[in-house]
């Protein structure tokens, strides 16, 4: 696959080399050269030439059926998240779901996390206070592009989606249940297509139906898939550190009491068979093996573009009612033809 630039947001603070820090600092919209293992202050453009860059560069081919003209998955990172991890996390995914056959693009939201457990809470002070600019910028130069100001301007056609690992998940629901009581935001009737969690450092039980938290957030997508894995050491400490009391949503999945638009995937037959020394990962194996890992871009391919019922893409299994990952499954030899429109003799 040819190599192109990365494009990311950054939140972090800048030092006086240039370079990007575990602190919140400005807004920066970056452009990031294919050869670059870090990005930094001077990979930073202007707000509107990136929006025009990022809305070419997920453009493609118009649906037939839905209409819509290309895809953009907003990739949130969570906590110990250093900038080369967060670059390397951002191309991977695109790498892979391009293998794939998914066509759209990967734009990384790079919030300030520390390399270091020992900054845990700190981080998640920290994610807290940037959900808001995962309000302003994301969520505003979709509803910006999809509700122009000129009612001659083209409305946006680009479906978007979100993609949280471990604190990324808390930062997209403090995000929406943020974007809640901005008036603006709410008046529209926007919508973002598919949020996906993975490794979510979020409490199971604040995924619930009735839960104040999670309601602005299903009030607006069309489909929310968890992706729990109950190996995750990681977040059992994340549960150590509340005293045990509220089981993680990417270690135990979703609570009994959900939408009907949300929906968990169990990886842990699958990840009980993976071995590190065969993988392709960054970070700790049990907590962050999705990025890199074929069979997870598969399926997290297919649920992105919606065109196949969550309950027989073909990478899971349907066991007493609950979804199961699995491997050696490929994508629908036929599906490319699958949208043929012939009209009658």
């Amino acid at each position: 696959m040819a190599q192109h630039s990365a494009f990311l947001i950054c939140t972090r603070d800048v030092d006086g080399a240039g370079q990007f820090t575990a602190e919140p600092g400005d807004t920066h919209f970056l452009k990031v050269g294919p050869s670059k293992r870090a990005h930094e202050f001077r990979d930073a453009i202007s707000r509107e030439k990136w929006r025009k860059s990022v809305i070419a560069a997920a453009d493609g081919e118009e649906d037939p059926i839905t209409g819509a003209r290309g895809e953009i998955l907003f990739f949130v990172h969570g906590y110990n998240n250093d900038v080369p991890t967060v670059l390397w996390r951002t191309r991977t995914l695109q790498r892979m779901l391009a293998d794939q056959g998914w066509r759209g693009l990967v734009v990384g939201f790079d919030w300030p996390s520390d390399n270091s457990t020992l900054n845990y809470l700190e981080d998640r002070h920290d994610a807290s206070r940037v959900a808001q600019r995962l309000v302003d910028e994301i969520l505003e130069i979709l509803i910006d592009a999809q509700f122009p100001a000129d009612a001659a301007a083209p409305s946006c056609r680009i479906n978007v989606h979100l993609l949280g690992h471990s604190t990324g998940a808390f930062v997209i629901m403090e995000a929406f249940a943020q974007a809640a009581k901005k008036g603006k935001f709410y008046k529209k009737p926007w919508r973002l297509a598919q949020v996906a969690f993975i490794g979510g450092d979020v409490s199971s039980s604040s995924l619930c139906a009735s839960c104040d938290w999670a309601t602005p957030m299903y009030d607006r997508i069309f489909r929310l898939t968890n992706y729990s894995n109950r190996y995750d050491k990681v977040l059992g400490v994340s549960n150590m550190k509340r005293m045990g009391t509220q089981p993680r949503a990417g270690r135990t999945g979703l609570p009994g009491d959900i939408p009907r638009k949300a929906v968990n995937v169990d990886c842990s037959e699958y990840f009980a068979t993976k071995d590190p020394r065969q993988s392709t990962f960054v970070g700790t194996f049990n907590h962050s093996w999705h990025i890199g890992d074929a069979e997870f871009a598969l399926d997290l391919a297919l649920t992105l573009e919606g065109a196949i019922d969550r309950e027989a893409i073909p990478t899971r299994r349907l066991v007493d009612g609950k979804l199961i990952l699995i491997a050696g499954h490929k994508r629908p030899e036929f599906q490319d033809s699958w949208d043929e429109d012939r009209p009658a003799p």
